[in-house]
């Protein structure tokens, strides 16, 4: 097993050193450095290279936030937020710094009994472990892309499809998605018969957003990522309505990702964006170019990292791509599309 190197961050001594002890008490890990302030996370990042950095967001000299920005400029790692879940001005800064880059929030380990401490902190190895397999890229350029966008409507639904090792790659995607995007997503995954509840419980165990397979009459919402039941079209209606139906395959497919996207682009328009992600075949990529015509926005992903790139290719072949963007950019990309950022309600604690 290869060590995760982790620069730790915080203004706490005693924070500080309850993190080390969390990390050195796991096999695997092992602390390259600390930071008492965002100044020194952003020195020591580029100097260490490490593998993760747990960031904490009310620092003098330089905040978490401002670190995080910094760091994702310059010399971009993957960065874990930790913050406590009791202020609620903490919470809107962490959230506002995974906007920024950084992957997920953690819970401070603050007070603990010997229980909650322990649960703690497998939270924090286990999430560690997980986004150090997490490639990231620097924002800079792509958040001057994203400048360039302002005159474009808000964005109102995202819908995304994948096949073949879609998967791993939506894990990926939503595990660095924002915990309070305001806009609701729908997923159509060709998976294996019998399989699809667990995926919809797998991955919502990666994001502080609600993922759940979709329900007849169900009404789409923030925060909410929904995706389609096994062998059963879905589409949306007028006024966000989620259908269902059992008609014949499209092109092979039930779901179909094709249905979907014809229904978003009769629904939404401009104000949608689709997302066709690795897998064998072309469903999809006529459905996409209804929405591309419509107005909605074409995300496709880089063939680098695709198990299949038929579905991707399909799309790119019919010229209605806009981006063509790995997972960890894909993710940013749609983290930005949100200009509503609203505060109003926090997303749900890991595990629940």
């Amino acid at each position: 097993m290869e060590t995760i190197d982790v620069l730790v961050v915080d203004d706490s001594p005693i924070i500080r050193q309850i993190l080390v002890n969390m990390l050195q008490s796991e096999p695997g890990f092992r602390v390259v450095g600390q930071a008492r302030d965002g100044e020194e996370a952003v020195q020591l990042a580029a100097h260490l290279q490490p593998d993760v950095i747990t960031m904490d967001i009310c620092m003098p000299r330089m905040d978490g936030l401002q670190a995080t920005e910094q760091i994702m400029k310059t010399t971009p790692r993957p960065i874990v937020v930790v913050a406590s879940s009791v202020y609620d001005e903490d919470l809107h800064v962490a959230f506002d710094a995974v906007a920024a880059g950084a992957l997920t929030v953690v819970e401070k380990p603050k007070g603990l009994s010997p229980a909650d401490y322990e649960a703690v902190r497998e939270q924090l190895v286990t999430t560690i472990r997980l986004m150090a397999e997490v490639p990231v890229i620097a924002v800079g350029s792509e958040r001057e892309q994203a400048g360039e966008s302002h005159t474009e409507p808000d964005v109102e639904l995202i819908a995304i499809a994948a096949s073949t090792g879609g998967p791993g790659v939506l894990y990926q995607i939503l595990g660095a998605l924002s915990p309070i995007l305001s806009i609701p997503i729908l997923i159509v995954q060709q998976i294996t018969h019998g399989f699809v509840q667990g995926l919809a419980c797998w991955l919502d165990n990666v994001t502080a957003l609600e993922v759940a397979v979709a329900k007849e009459n169900e009404q789409i919402a923030a925060g909410r990522i929904l995706i389609a039941p096994e062998d059963m079209h879905m589409t949306v209606a007028p006024g966000g309505v989620v259908q269902l139906d059992d008609s014949p395959p499209w092109n092979g497919a039930r779901p179909s990702a094709t249905r979907l996207f014809h229904s978003v682009a009769e629904t939404y328009g401009a104000a949608a964006v689709g997302v066709v992600l690795t897998g064998a075949g072309e469903d999809g990529a006529e459905g996409l170019a209804a929405l591309q015509q419509a107005g909605g926005r074409v995300i496709a992903q880089k063939e680098e990292g695709c198990m299949f790139f038929g579905m991707p290719q399909a799309a790119l072949e019919r010229g209605i791509v806009s981006q063509v963007l790995s997972p960890n950019e894909i993710a940013l990309a749609l983290n930005r599309l949100d200009r509503r950022h609203k505060y109003d309600k926090l997303p749900k604690t890991t595990g629940e």
